[in-house]
């Protein structure tokens, strides 16, 4: 059993240029995710639902002001960002970031490497590959194609699943997965997610705007974010009233 202990975690924005000041953006998160557990989080716009996703992984523009990140009793926010990826930590970006010039086949085979400690077999890895792929829908010839330059909303989307199928991490803090998504690329992701939970026993915290990728990933829990923190919690029929009723009553 692995658990991710976000404690009063405060992170501020780092400006680009010096005219401005910091902004704080997260003011005391507070959540807690145990392996197997689906969490969603939905909130507003401007709320920080991206910066904490962002935050945890990383992202050297937010500095963390207080607050502690626990992956199995151990504060990641000590370690670089590849050093999270190892230790359990997986992000799927709202929006996944291209890299001219690196292929899918040699990114994928990079990553693996580097979270399992030794390159896999060739033999056994290119059959791992294609399974994960056929999953998934996603052509062969992906694979030769920079690692995300050209592809579609859905093509981005469903590549990161199939690094998290390749990744098993402990756990996924998935950024608006379903934004872009048509319906049938909707199910396959969600299909893909689910089959990673009940491969792995992962830990999901899912970020969304709307309901409808939770008709297919079932949260255990759901919380509403504002302001930069959670402000209320609940199960999946919390989805549902904010679905009809939107957040006025939680600002």
């Amino acid at each position: 059993m692995s658990t991710l202990e976000i404690k009063n975690l405060h992170a501020r924005v780092v400006p680009t240029d010096e005219a401005s000041q910091p902004k704080e953006i997260l003011k005391g998160v507070n959540l807690t995710i145990s392996s197997g557990e689906t969490h969603a989080i939905m909130g507003p716009n401007g709320s920080g639902k991206s910066t904490l996703a962002y935050t945890i992984g990383g992202h050297p523009r937010y500095e963390i002001t207080e607050g502690e990140v626990l992956l199995d009793g151990e504060n990641i926010l000590d370690l670089e960002v590849d050093e999270r990826a190892r230790a359990g930590l997986f992000i799927a970006m709202q929006y996944p970031t291209e890299i001219p010039g690196v292929s899918m086949s040699n990114f994928l085979r990079s990553a693996a490497t580097a979270v399992r400690g030794e390159a896999p077999k060739l033999r056994d890895w290119v059959k791992e590959v294609r399974e994960a792929r056929e999953k998934l829908a996603i052509d062969a010839s992906f694979g030769e194609r920079s690692v995300n330059e050209g592809f579609s909303g859905g093509e981005k989307k469903r590549h990161e699943v199939l690094q998290l199928d390749i990744l098993k991490p402990k756990f996924a803090i998935m950024d608006e997965t379903d934004s872009g998504l048509d319906v049938d690329a909707l199910r396959i992701v969600s299909e893909g997610i689910n089959n990673y939970q009940e491969q792995t026993g992962g830990g999901i915290l899912m970020i969304t705007h709307y309901k409808r990728i939770l008709n297919y990933v079932r949260p255990d829990k759901v919380h509403v974010f504002a302001d930069g923190r959670v402000v209320t919690t609940g199960g999946p029929e919390l989805a549902d009233q904010l679905e009809a009723e939107g957040y006025e009553k939680f600002l």
